[in-house]
């Protein structure tokens, strides 16, 4: 009976115990490393809509003077607003339309941009002018963006729906009224239900580097052009 119990454990046992002991280490070993891949998945996503949010603010700043503190603001600025677009009609290269525009100028000095593309809308093409002309901001952002989807701007990717979190301020800065605006979406929420334990780490090692912990573009602290600190 003996032998055989020996038998059983050369046999059965320590080959079961040496699987269990190498999956164990090689789990050890990919653990980190699923969890920095998955990291940058996400973080990826994360950027995109960071710098949809930016790119919504610049916008909204250049119509408003300000930016806002809020995504649904954001939302209806893009579904509901104009924004002003500098559009160039004809060639400065082009000697004859230069001519014929300083002629029709010259003719009512007190001609408007406005007043010469109604010319050019009836007809005559041999203008040379730059006009403002107010185009939905929906028609003129994000075009041919298929991933783009103004109703997740909002939340954090990945998080269960965790609101971006926002703020926008006007803040004082060497005599100057400027407007700043921050956006942030920190990793404990990004990284949800990944090894929280590789997480914490990671917040630890970005304290430590006196960063954020998480992904954020622009700051309420001081002016850094609206930059997003993975850049």
């Amino acid at each position: 009976m003996n032998g055989f119990l020996k038998k059983l454990l050369t046999w059965l046992v320590l080959p079961a115990i040496i699987v269990a002991l190498v999956y164990a280490i090689v789990t050890s070993i990919l653990k980190p490393v699923n969890f920095n891949k998955e990291t940058a998945r996400r973080s990826e996503v994360a950027v995109q809509r960071l710098k949809d949010i930016r790119t919504l603010q610049v916008a909204y700043k250049s119509v408003n003077n300000k930016f806002c503190s809020t995504v649904d603001s954001l939302k209806d600025f893009y579904l509901n607003g104009n924004m002003e677009v500098i559009m160039q009609i004809g060639s400065q290269d082009d000697s004859l339309a230069v001519a014929h525009t300083e002629a029709v100028k010259k003719a009512n000095r007190k001609i408007t941009p406005a007043e010469l593309y109604q010319m050019y809308l009836n007809g005559d093409k041999n203008l040379v002018f730059a006009v403002a002309n107010k185009i939905p901001v929906r028609d003129t952002l994000f075009n041919g963006r298929d991933d783009f989807n103004i109703d997740s701007l909002k939340y954090i990717p990945f998080s269960g729906k965790a609101p971006v979190q926002m703020e926008a301020v006007t803040k004082q800065v060497s005599g100057v009224q400027v407007p700043l605006f921050e956006a942030k979406m920190p990793y404990r929420l990004l990284l949800k239900g990944l090894d929280n334990q590789l997480r914490i780490n990671l917040d630890a090692e970005r304290r430590d580097q006196n960063r954020y912990e998480g992904l954020q573009v622009g700051s309420i602290s001081a002016p850094n052009n609206n930059a997003g600190n993975w850049e």
